[in-house]
């Protein structure tokens, strides 16, 4: 007998006919309609549900599978994060982000002579032109450094209207070489555009790339930071090889917010540039890249290691919120925060040890041992202790996020190149599930109600400053 609820019953099973492939059969309990789907890499087609007449509601795309990857593996229950299949502690330990950006965009380690070849190429791609650096300087020195690049990161991409969809038709990026054009502008000029706006925020003149010499991706980025009309400067290589492991940890997070704005801009065949952007707009978020920002700014609120346990009651009341623990993917130790915790001391022996770390630590120890953030697996995620390492070495709390975008730009890159061959591409254009009114009939002026949506009482301050002003007639 057919219930008269509407609802679908879902029935795992293995059918012999589809030579033993995983199937699942879907039981409209409304109309008695049965539906095999067939079951893929633990997946399902959301499309196939249509043919019951009904759509996935998903907010915020708990369990939706947009694309099909073959970049980055988490298992967030058991703390795994691999590159390409590489774990991250090895690649931590042993590679560099040069190398970790070869891996990310072409799926292997590189061979001692490809990542010469590439590391040159970037480097090479490292100089801005002028049109930037005046745009840079035209912005408020007191502006975000995440907004600036935002803007930057745009305005790039009118500089190569050769390599735009938009002006030179959408099959452009099928030419091999100027998808590599573009990997090479992107991973060269973020880390200058970067220290450029830093830079002018502190009021000092830029430093140019040190191409020609020995010096890495990140020693380049910190003499470009830090040197003083110097040419011969170098930075201390404890601080650049704890930065360019910073950056390996951020490399890629598979669809994180940012990276997924990357595929969902790509999907309209818009120039790369832009795309990057969009991303950079989504990293700006206090929930995503400017999480360890916000922890940094919780910590200073706590003021004092004997504050922690009533921040930690108020948190358990919800009269505080918890910055830098739980994430949306790991329900165990996020495997990057216990590399970027002994990262962090590494710096201090350099820098100095930061007041914050120890109410950092009195708070990771509290609530490790409290049942209550336990039974909710909440544990630290890198940006816990990444922005007390970026404070240490001397960065202002809101550059934080545009080192992570730093970091991201390979993986960015590299899920820009996997959509662009993916053939299952088509315009991102999520459904909805609409529960407006129904049809309604135009209403004349006269007989309106307002909503109490908006409101026509609030006028500013410095408004009625100006209200209050009259014009002097001149008098013949």
């Amino acid at each position: 007998m057919v219930s008269s609820v509407s609802s679908l019953h879902y029935v795992r099973q293995n059918n012999m006919e589809t030579k033993n492939k995983k199937t699942i059969k879907v039981i409209d309990n409304q109309t008695g309609q049965e539906l095999t789907l067939e079951v893929n890499n633990n997946t399902i087609r959301a499309v196939d549900l249509a043919k019951l007449g009904v759509t996935v509601y998903d907010p915020g795309f708990l369990n939706t599978a947009s694309c099909i990857s073959r970049i980055t593996y988490i298992d967030g229950d058991k703390g795994i994060l691999r590159y390409r299949g590489y774990p991250i502690e090895e690649l931590a330990e042993k590679s560099s982000f040069m190398e970790v950006s070869f891996l990310l965009l072409y799926g292997e380690l590189p061979t001692s002579r490809e990542l010469e070849h590439f590391t040159h190429r970037v480097l090479r791609h490292t100089f801005v032109k002028q049109s930037l650096v005046d745009i840079i300087k035209a912005t408020p020195k007191d502006a975000h450094p995440m907004g600036t690049l935002v803007s930057m990161l745009a305005a790039e991409g009118t500089l190569y209207p050769d390599a735009n969809p938009a002006i030179n038709g959408g099959d452009i990026y099928n030419s091999p070489m100027i998808r590599e054009k573009q990997i090479l502008r992107l991973l060269g000029t973020m880390p200058t555009l970067a220290a450029f706006i830093y830079r002018h925020k502190v009021g000092r003149p830029f430093n140019y790339p040190a191409y020609g010499g020995s010096r890495s991706y990140t020693e380049n980025f910190m003499y470009m930071l830090d040197s003083m009309d110097d040419p011969s400067y170098r930075p201390n290589s404890t601080l650049v090889k704890a930065l360019d492991t910073l950056f390996v940890l951020h490399a890629d997070h598979e669809l994180n917010c940012s990276t997924a704005a990357v595929r969902h801009l790509t999907s309209s065949g818009v120039d790369v540039f832009t795309a990057f952007s969009g991303a950079a707009g989504a990293l700006y978020g206090p929930l995503h890249g400017g999480a360890n920002e916000a922890v940094l700014r919780m910590l200073e609120k706590i003021g004092s290691v004997n504050n922690v346990p009533a921040f930690i009651e108020a948190v358990k009341n919800r009269k505080a919120r918890l910055m830098g623990f739980g994430h949306r993917v790991y329900k165990n130790y996020d495997p990057r925060a216990r590399i970027v915790r002994k990262l962090a001391y590494q710096v201090f022996e350099i820098c100095g040890k930061d007041p914050l770390i120890e109410i950092a630590t009195t708070l990771e120890e509290h609530a490790l041992k409290d049942k209550y953030f336990i039974e909710r697996k909440l544990y630290p995620n890198v940006d816990f202790y990444s922005g007390l390492i970026y404070k240490a070495m001397g960065f202002p709390t809101d550059f934080f996020t545009i080192l992570f975008a730093i970091g991201r730009t390979p993986g960015w890159l590299a899920h820009w190149l996997e959509y662009l061959d993916d053939p299952d591409r088509k315009i991102a254009r999520p459904r909805q599930n609409y529960l407006g009114s129904e049809e309604r009939s135009y209403i004349p002026m006269t007989q309106r109600n307002s909503s109490g949506k908006y409101s026509t009482e609030y006028v500013s301050p410095a408004e009625k400053r100006r209200v209050n002003g009259f014009a002097v007639t001149s008098k013949m």
